[in-house]
């Protein structure tokens, strides 16, 4: 029987929240979001204020998913609760935002394909929770940490949006675009084929043909991505392969979006022949936080604190991007700490045991 440790729960709250900035996004996702805040066991007897994190979770996930029961481990808040009661953590105050999208999930940056989920955190749930709670409402004391796209998450806002943020964790987080994305493309435009139309049969093929669509060389849809994207939303068991070429698609209308575009992104890739379409990859680069270092080194340079882990088997091959990203801030003047761990990319909540006390003592 697994032994839980002996330690004040704290109080999980949830709240309504009504966003004006998500109101009318281009997926008709929901702008009335529920928010989870957990508050510290200090919190009911005490009327001093706390630091605030900010869990920002990984593709296909929700905030209040990380509040829920696990098997053979710790939630969230019972591992924060865990670490406090041990002398490990300061108190602080942890927000679980919902920023699930029709594509999956959320790279946590503004979009015209998906929505403006950079300004709806930092510039209403971060109100809204100053307003709520007895928090240190300032950017020296609010931190944010997240896994894969959380960690990416984290770390474009550690770069672009450092006004609001003191410190971040970022695990595993998406770096270094070339290795994490590129070869799982094939597999995301065979999932694609399925849809094509018409079907394609047996027999003579005119590739010449087929290839010089001109929305295809464009990277625009030639209804294909529509059709797929239909199909999985019609769905309540999709596939592992459809979830990684939703995945693909999430990060094309992240990185790439095009109003003028079908469905407001473009793929990198040729639907048909598998060939780059020239100069919609570099769209992409321009987001990767390791070809962001140099642009952001002052907004880096500022915060109080940065963590950054993965481990050497991840399936996603994350650990080269995260290597490239921890020599690149060393080459920069950036302190921050890098850690590696034998394990791959899935299953890796533990390792919260090291971020979450390293940003609650950095933003005390």
């Amino acid at each position: 029987m697994l032994k839980r440790p002996k330690a004040a729960a704290g109080t999980l709250v949830v709240l309504e929240h009504v966003s004006k900035i998500l109101k009318g996004n281009p997926l008709g996702d929901p702008h009335v979001r529920k928010v989870g805040v957990w508050l510290p066991p200090h919190y009911d007897w005490s009327k001093k204020r706390f630091p605030v994190l900010y869990d920002l979770v990984g593709f296909t996930g929700s905030g209040l998913a990380h509040t829920s029961f696990k098997s053979f481990g710790d939630n969230v808040p019972e591992r924060a609760a865990r670490l406090i009661h041990d002398g490990k953590m300061a108190p602080c105050v942890i927000v679980f935002p919902d920023c699930f999208t029709a594509l999956g999930g959320n790279q946590y940056v503004n979009s015209t394909a998906i929505g403006d989920y950079a300004d709806y955190l930092t510039r209403e749930i971060i109100p809204f929770v100053d307003r709520e709670f007895r928090t240190l409402a300032a950017r020296e004391h609010r931190g944010c940490f997240g896994k894969s796209s959380g960690g990416y998450g984290a770390m474009i806002h550690g770069m672009q949006y450092a006004q609001h943020w003191g410190a971040i964790a970022d695990h595993s987080g998406d770096a270094y675009f070339d290795f994490v994305y590129w070869h799982d493309w094939p597999n995301t435009l065979n999932e694609l084929a399925k849809h094509r139309a018409p079907k394609q049969k047996a027999g003579a093929y005119d590739a010449r043909k087929e290839a010089r669509r001109k929305e295809l060389e464009l990277g625009k849809d030639d209804g294909r991505i529509r059709r797929f994207l239909q199909h999985v939303w019609k769905k309540e068991k999709v596939s592992g392969k459809e979830v990684h070429a939703l995945m693909n698609l999430c990060m094309a209308a992240t990185y790439d979006p095009d109003p003028r575009a079908p469905n407001g992104f473009r793929i990198p890739f040729n639907a048909e022949t598998g060939e780059p379409v020239p100069g919609r990859w570099k769209n992409w680069q321009k987001h990767d936080p390791i070809n962001l270092i140099a642009r952001y080194r002052r907004n880096l340079k500022t915060l109080r604190g940065i963590y950054i882990d993965c481990g050497w088997k991840d399936q996603y091959h994350i650990q080269y991007g995260s290597r490239i990203l921890s020599r690149r801030l060393a080459e920069a003047g950036i302190r921050h700490r890098y850690e590696e761990f034998d394990d791959d990319h899935s299953d890796i909540d533990y390792r919260m045991d090291v971020s979450l006390p390293f940003l609650a003592n950095a933003l005390r």
